[in-house]
């Protein structure tokens, strides 16, 4: 019998339970896949504490992410067949779906046929890396040579997507990162320029790469106290989009430089994208050209088993990796 990671009560990695349970098969516009790869996100931490932006429904499954071998189809599926090597994105609630186990079931309108010339672990960790900042960067506030870009948690694996879906703008990025020991990955990674915003002054040293003017942009997931630092780093007319609250500190919202900056704050996710079946195809497309022209770059930061998977939790919540946290099945 296929094993699945549930969990039954809200609480640190070790809720996290692998068991048996079968699968049962694909209803008309669903698939089953026999999984090889599961990307990690950070909304998976945050579903598993109770923190997510909906409330689980206990006992609860998780994952949005995974690359396997299409194992059946239903009735109403065309564009899929038995055999295909698939990639799911993050379009569906995680209280209907979760690809945390070996075989599972996934609606179809959230998969796409994998690349050959990507590996399955590869494949799991390309959609809320680059999905997120195309989102925001092309779509939300198409970026120009002009603009400087601040990206928080620039050494996660949106950030460092952020970092690359920037660069093809001609934006400045600046990279943002608790320490200075990922300043070297985040450089080879295309950033202009670091901050270690424990060790630097943020502002300072934002309104010394700009020459006084302040960032245009910022691509912000954590929230918390350095949100006012944000406010006050960012130009006149500037937009930050807020797309993650992965402080559990309380945000600060500083009326008066938001006021006197005229800053647009904006509330965004990917399921606008992901959803749609025309957009969905859009950023497929260009994740899928530009991987393959070398000019957006998978990082992979480390792989763990599925018996691994409390282990898994615990590294995605140290943050000390750089890049996309997978686990092979």
């Amino acid at each position: 019998m296929p094993r699945v990671v549930t969990f039954t009560q809200y609480g640190p990695p070790e809720v996290l339970k692998i068991i048996d349970s079968e699968i049962p098969a694909p209803g008309p516009d669903e698939i089953r896949i026999r999984v090889k790869a599961i990307g990690l996100n950070r909304a998976e931490a945050m579903w598993r504490t109770g923190n997510y932006v909906e409330p689980v429904k206990l006992p609860g499954r998780l994952g949005y992410e995974c690359s396997g071998i299409v194992d059946a189809v239903g009735a109403a599926v065309t564009h899929l067949a038995v055999g295909d090597e698939v990639t799911t994105m993050a379009a569906f609630s995680m209280n209907d779906y979760g690809v945390y186990g070996e075989l599972v079931l996934v609606p179809a309108k959230a998969t796409v046929k994998k690349p050959a010339s990507l590996s399955f672990e590869q494949a799991t960790a390309l959609w809320s890396t680059f999905v997120t900042p195309w989102g925001a960067f092309f779509e939300r506030t198409p970026l120009m040579d002009r603009d400087t870009v601040l990206i928080p948690a620039a050494s996660s694996g949106v950030g460092l997507g952020a970092i690359q879906v920037a660069k093809l703008t001609g934006a400045k990025v600046v990279a943002l990162s608790r320490g200075s020991t990922k300043t070297a990955h985040l450089l080879e990674a295309g950033a202009d320029h670091v901050i270690a915003t424990e060790e630097q002054d943020l502002v300072a040293e934002v309104s010394r790469i700009t020459g006084g003017k302040g960032a245009t942009v910022a691509f912000d997931p954590v929230g918390g106290p350095t949100f006012s630092k944000l406010v006050e780093a960012m130009a006149a007319g500037g937009t930050i989009h807020v797309y993650g609250a992965l402080s559990e500190q309380v945000t600060p919202l500083p009326m008066l430089p938001m006021v006197r900056k005229e800053l647009l704050v904006r509330g965004y996710n990917i399921f606008g994208i992901t959803k749609s079946a025309e957009r969905q195809a859009k950023v497929a497309k260009f994740i899928f050209d530009n991987v393959a022209a070398g000019k957006l770059k998978i990082a992979i930061a480390g792989t763990f088993t599925l018996d691994e998977i409390v282990a898994a939790h615990r590294a995605l919540e140290q943050n000390r990796h750089v890049g996309k946290l997978v686990v092979t099945v």
